[in-house]
């Protein structure tokens, strides 16, 4: 009988539970090892913190479907990784074996990084803790207006931006001032430029100031900037990239430059074939550009695929990631802006278009759809 592990609930994980309660994995033992009873859907949060979705209506329980698919399910996280002896130490103290691994744990965010954040900052991630801050930030807006400020330029912190700008400033009531720090480039860098002046005017017409600065430390009541003016802060959101998790360090898995997992076509590790990894903890070796790893959510099918094979002693099949890919942005106010390559467009029907996309995801893994 061999050993599978699924170290994290992320989105890949989650279909393969799902394919798993399809069709078991015969000659294995499955396990799945989270810190969190459930997934919450990061493509929906900025909608949560605007108002439009319930914490219930963006994720997943990772139970039902464990059960329906046989799957053990151990409460925790990974501390430590020896690739080479093939264990896993969990924060429990409790070390489980594998005969095959699949990760799918995400990033982490550095809490150092920036002085004073591990104290004042309001991390996006993990996402469960981020959303239940959530609801003492909007308390705090009820007795007096604050002045909040996003740290980070990329899509969630526009998206986050722009979503707390609506909850508490954009409804007639003005209980905040929001503003947005970049850490030097426009946000959205990286993206067509016209998405990026799409972007731009968005946050112009929520009146959400921008500064193309970076956060040098953060104060009670104040950030410092990298240009060393002050700003008024009551509530700093972190929203910067992802580190890779600690456990990595020290595994004996091959690792890119910044400590995250080297795979290959097949998913697999490049140090080690039985183990597999998926989504911002992965790197693919044979990307044009560094840390284009295998986007989760699609990653699930092939990785259902090359698991049921490794296991059953079966040839792996490479998985191609799309070169273009639909991303779709909310704007906080029921608006988003849609991008395919460098086309681009925008307005109420994209948000209503991503509104029933994201439904759709969390529907079809769902009680009554997991099987």
């Amino acid at each position: 009988m061999k050993r599978l592990v699924l170290l994290g609930g992320g989105h890949a994980h989650v279909h393969v539970l799902q394919a798993l309660a399809r069709e078991p994995l015969a000659g294995a033992e499955v396990t799945l090892v989270t810190p969190f009873m459930r997934q919450m859907y990061s493509g929906m949060v900025p909608g949560l913190v605007a108002g439009h979705y319930t914490a219930d209506q963006c994720a997943i329980p990772l139970q039902p479907l464990a059960q329906a698919a046989r799957v053990r399910v151990v409460e925790g996280a990974a501390v430590g990784l020896a690739a080479d002896a093939r264990t896993l130490q969990l924060s429990s103290g409790e070390t489980l074996g594998y005969d095959v691994l699949s990760l799918d744990t995400g990033s982490v965010m550095d809490r150092d990084r920036i002085a004073g954040a591990r104290e004042q900052g309001l991390f996006v991630r993990p996402i469960e803790h981020f959303v239940r801050l959530l609801d003492p930030l909007l308390a705090l807006a009820q007795d007096r207006v604050l002045d909040v400020v996003v740290i980070g330029g990329g899509a969630a912190g526009m998206e986050l931006a722009m979503a707390l700008q609506f909850r508490l400033a954009g409804q007639g009531d003005e209980r905040a001032r929001v503003a947005l720090v970049t850490g030097g480039p426009p946000p959205l860098f990286g993206y067509p430029q016209t998405v990026i002046e799409r972007g731009l005017k968005a946050l112009a017409q929520r009146r959400i100031t921008v500064f193309h600065d970076s956060c040098a430390s953060i104060e009670p009541g104040a950030l410092h900037l990298g240009s060393g003016a002050r700003l008024a802060c009551d509530a700093p959101v972190i929203a910067t990239g992802g580190d890779a998790p600690p456990y990595l360090a020290g595994s004996g898995l091959q690792l890119d430059d910044r400590g995250f997992v080297l795979t290959g076509p097949t998913l697999q590790t490049l140090s080690h074939p039985e183990v597999l990894a998926v989504g911002d903890v992965a790197t693919r070796s044979d990307a044009p550009h560094p840390r284009s790893g295998v986007f989760a959510v699609r990653a699930g099918p092939p990785l259902a695929l090359n698991l049921r094979r490794l296991v059953g002693g079966g040839e792996l099949q490479p998985h191609q990631p799309q070169q273009r890919t639909l991303n779709l942005l909310s704007c906080g106010d029921r608006r988003a802006i849609a991008s395919y390559g460098r086309w681009s467009t925008q307005g109420r029907w994209v948000w209503w278009w991503k509104d029933r996309i994201d439904r759709a995801f969390i529907a079809r893994y769902t009680a009554g759809n997991a099987a």
